[in-house]
């Protein structure tokens, strides 16, 4: 029998609600739900949940550099399964004021923060004083070696960086990118972006996340990826000793979370993960890596208490 006007577009209505409802219910891998805390957002904020859904990923901290009105308006569309955090160009003067507004409009972190700068430099020195100040983590990306030529530095200057957890123990800092990553090895001296081999104990950021409990390590990117797999005899330890204070991460830019495109965009230095998702090369990695207790500390309870993130 066909339906009248009336029943039609109550029809209609219970069929969007559901697709609504669809689009909010978050996948997860097969141990559980999935926190990605550093995925970048794309220019079509939709392209960011096709690649979670892709990867497997249940929830996402949308890192956003100065698109905050496009951030806030994904998170409005998706609300349990996007939020965000805000950075902008720490050297600009104008950046606290920037950064500042941003968490009064809803952002839960400040990064990726990523300058040409000194890491323990008064333009970021600034950002962290500020992140104290508001509660909010503090996601730094830590480069001393450059992946193509003219690329420059960022956040230079990680041997030095237990000043900075010093000065600011209030401040949560989040670990990222090539040096924080390749200084788990204690004979890394800044010669290569993505160093392999065996991993001499004792490195600085072992003994970082070890003694300071306001910093924290994002495993996103192919600096987190090549750091736990060069060296499986060192992983297993590393990731049980620090369980609580590593957060899982992506930064990703394949297209659909499975590595059609590029996963390591603009940085040849990276090719050996070409045509994988970096997201799910790392949760593979994690779960032959772990018990299922720390993998989903690692991948989902950490992150939420770290940017503070209700369940």
């Amino acid at each position: 029998m066909p339906l009248d006007r009336r029943e039609f577009l109550g029809a209609l209505a219970i069929a969007t609600v559901a697709t609504e409802r669809v689009a909010q219910t978050a996948p997860s891998s097969g141990d559980g739900p999935v926190l990605d805390c550093h995925l970048h957002l794309r220019e079509d904020g939709e392209a960011n949940i096709v690649h979670m859904d892709g990867s497997g990923v249940t929830r996402a901290v949308i890192l956003a550099r100065d698109a905050f009105a496009r951030s806030r308006a994904l998170q409005a569309r998706y609300p349990a399964r996007v939020v965000w955090a805000a950075s902008t160009e720490v050297g600009d003067p104008a950046a606290a004021t920037r950064l500042a507004q941003a968490a009064r409009d809803g952002a839960v972190g400040f990064g990726e923060l990523k300058s040409h700068v000194e890491a323990d430099g008064p333009e970021l020195q600034r950002v962290y004083a500020l992140a104290a100040d508001l509660g909010l983590p503090v996601l730094v990306h830590f480069q001393e070696v450059e992946h193509f030529p003219g690329e420059g530095l960022w956040g230079t200057g990680f041997k030095r960086f237990e000043a900075m957890l010093r000065k600011y123990p209030k401040t949560r800092f989040v670990g990222h990118a090539d040096a924080f990553w390749a200084n788990v090895d204690a004979k890394y001296a800044n010669e290569a972006a993505y160093p392999q081999g065996p991993i001499a104990p004792g490195g600085l950021t072992d003994k970082l996340l070890g003694d300071y409990p306001n910093l924290f390590g994002d495993l996103s990117a192919n600096s987190g990826n090549n750091a736990m797999s060069r060296d499986p005899s060192f992983t297993v330890g590393f990731l049980e000793r620090h369980q609580r204070k590593l957060v899982f991460g992506s930064d990703c830019s394949c297209i659909d979370g499975k590595g059609a495109g590029t996963s390591q965009s603009n940085n040849p230095a990276a090719a050996r993960l070409l045509g994988k998702c970096v997201a799910r090369e790392t949760l593979t990695l994690l779960r032959a890596s772990t018990t299922p207790e720390m993998f989903r500390k690692i991948t989902w309870t950490n992150g939420h208490a770290l940017f503070r993130i209700p369940e």
